[in-house]
C-alpha cells in the first residue's frame, strides 16, 4: 500500500470515527410531553406544577420554540424534573377533561385566557393558580419564568 492510499484510508477511518463519536455525544434529550388528563393523574400521586404549551399549527414562533427553547438541554432537564409538560393545540376540537369538566382543546385554551401564540400556561399543583405567559421566549428567559412560578 503506497503512502497516498494509506493516507486516504486513514482519513476515511478518521471521518467515520469522528462522525460516530459525534453522533454518540449528541444524545438528544426531550421534554416528556403528556396529555392534560395524564398530568392530572400524575399530579394526584406526585404533585407538580403543569406547564402547558398552547400552540397552533400555523404559528411560526411556536415552531421556533419547539426547535430551540424546548430542545435546550437545561430547559429539558428543568421541565422534566419540576413540571408535567402538556402540548395543547388551540384550534383542535378534540375533547379533553380538565378539573372534571369536558371541553374541546380550543375551549380549554380560551378558558386559560390564551389570546395569542405562542402562549404557555402555568398551573400550580393544586390546579388553582392558572397563569398564561404570552410570547416567544428564548431558553434562559423561559427557564427563569418557570423558576419564578415555582417560588
Amino acid at each position: 500500500m503506497n503512502l497516498f492510499t494509506r493516507l486516504l484510508v486513514f482519513t476515511f477511518l478518521l471521518a467515520v470515527f469522528s462522525n460516530a463519536h459525534a453522533n454518540g455525544d449528541k444524545e438528544v434529550a426531550e421534554i416528556n410531553w403528556v396529555t392534560i388528563e395524564e398530568a392530572q393523574v400524575l399530579g394526584a400521586n406526585d404533585p407538580r406544577s403543569i406547564f402547558v404549551d398552547v400552540y397552533t399549527d400555523w404559528c411560526g414562533w411556536c415552531k421556533k420554540m419547539d426547535k430551540s427553547t424546548f430542545q435546550n438541554a437545561d430547559v429539558v432537564k428543568y421541565v422534566n424534573d419540576n413540571y408535567y409538560a402538556v402540548k395543547l393545540d388551540a384550534e383542535s376540537n378534540e375533547k379533553v377533561t380538565f378539573n372534571g369538566v369536558e371541553l374541546t382543546k380550543r375551549e380549554l385554551a380560551r378558558a386559560f385566557r390564551v389570546t395569542g401564540y405562542p402562549t404557555f400556561v402555568l398551573i400550580d399543583e393544586t390546579f388553582q393558580q392558572i397563569t398564561p405567559v404570552p410570547g416567544y421566549k428564548q431558553a434562559a428567559e423561559f427557564k427563569n419564568v418557570l423558576k419564578q412560578f415555582d417560588q
